[in-house]
């Protein structure tokens, strides 16, 4: 069935994919100058067709990054000008911002994932969110909203499969990436966002090919971190898997370290090499 979909600034890079398979696609249109910020920096949203889509189901694609701030101000805007307009409203998110801080770690913190999510469903009138791989996966507090949530894992798991043989060692980095995708972990602790220590539970990588399978890819620090445990544990060969390349310094990072990078496409990287389009267009 035919969508329509509009797209913020940082998922401009499905426009040709989807138009391709059928869907409408409609991009906010850009100031006098063209641009989508103001020369103070501020961000600027227009949609002119919003009123023709009133009482019609719109779905805004939006990925939380490069940018995740001015993205979020730019997706409160779209969100205020079809709830004006009487849309019904989804957000498809690629890569959902804040997602790291899904509880409250320290005193005087906040959920900003979940808080994020309240705002949109209460305030914007959202009636299901799409995520791809949230980093809040299986937290409790989700089944409080309509989200759906989505594995880019098969689509990175299919690839390196076919590419470096079925006897490749799946493994994650960490107990938060297990318990997200269920494949056995490190034991990690964190010491900031740089440093991590981390020690195999006992798993046997000698003379396997390796693919460490992790929702993002920041700093590298864990990444990193886990290819040299599994090299001097013997591994012949490591590869990353990873769905969310946050952070382009820790991208080329991990692309230095790893035999191979399989990275998604739901932030718009050059380094990406997997396109979640499908994967997009079946869970709609």
């Amino acid at each position: 069935m035919k969508k329509i979909f509009i797209l913020t600034t940082q998922t401009e890079h499905f426009a040709k994919p989807l138009i391709n398979k059928n869907h409408e696609v409609i991009l906010p249109e850009k100031n006098r100058e063209r641009k989508r910020f103001f020369p103070d920096g501020e961000v600027y949203s227009r949609i002119p067709s919003a009123e023709k889509l009133k009482c019609r189901e719109v779905i805004v694609l939006h990925s939380g990054c490069p940018e995740p701030n001015s993205g979020l101000v730019e997706l409160e805007l779209i969100l205020q000008i079809l709830k004006e307009a009487g849309c019904k409203i989804e957000i498809f998110f690629t890569y959902f911002p804040y997602g790291m801080q899904d509880c409250v770690f320290e005193k005087g913190e906040t959920n900003s994932s979940e808080n994020l999510l309240k705002k949109f469903v209460d305030y914007y009138s959202v009636k299901k969110i799409y995520i791809i791989d949230p980093h809040f996966g299986k937290r409790e507090w989700v089944k409080k909203y309509p989200i759906k949530q989505i594995s880019a894992s098969p689509l990175l798991i299919k690839k390196a499969i076919k590419e470096m043989g079925e006897n490749i060692l799946l493994a994650s980095p960490d107990k938060g990436s297990e318990r997200r995708a269920g494949i056995c972990g490190m034991n990690k602790k964190r010491l900031d966002s740089f440093t991590v220590e981390m020690e195999n539970p006992g798993i046997n990588f000698k003379d396997r090919t390796i693919g460490v399978v992790d929702d993002i890819v920041k700093t590298g620090g864990t990444l990193v971190k886990f290819s040299e445990i599994a090299k001097k544990s013997g591994a012949k060969k490591v590869v990353a898997l990873i769905t969310h390349g946050v952070i382009l310094e820790g991208i080329k990072r991990v692309k230095k370290k790893f035999s191979k990078l399989y990275l998604t496409n739901t932030i718009n990287r050059e380094e990406a090499n997997i396109d979640v389009t499908d994967l997009i267009i079946e869970n709609i």
